[in-house]
């Protein structure tokens, strides 16, 4: 998770820096574009993370279900084994 972390904060350096507005044109253009792929960055990392949590359910059988977790709730899928 270091690895997002480090993104993260240069992203917000760089985020920091556009908005103090002392750049010239070409610099804040570079830096936005820098920007945006850290960005892109982040988001895959996130993607990665939420495709590898999954929750264990219990049913009112006692079977389990496996639900991946993702940022906007749960999804349940039925586990066939």
């Amino acid at each position: 998770m270091a690895k997002f972390e480090e993104q993260l904060t240069a992203l917000e350096d760089v985020v920091e820096r556009l908005e103090r507005g002392e750049l010239s044109l070409d610099e804040s253009v570079r830096l936005f574009e820098e920007g945006v792929k850290l960005s892109n960055a982040c988001k895959k990392e996130l993607e990665r993370a939420e495709g590898r949590i999954q929750v264990l359910v219990e049913q009112g059988s006692g079977e389990g279900r496996v639900a991946d977790l993702d940022l906007g709730g749960a999804r349940e899928v039925e586990d066939e084994g």
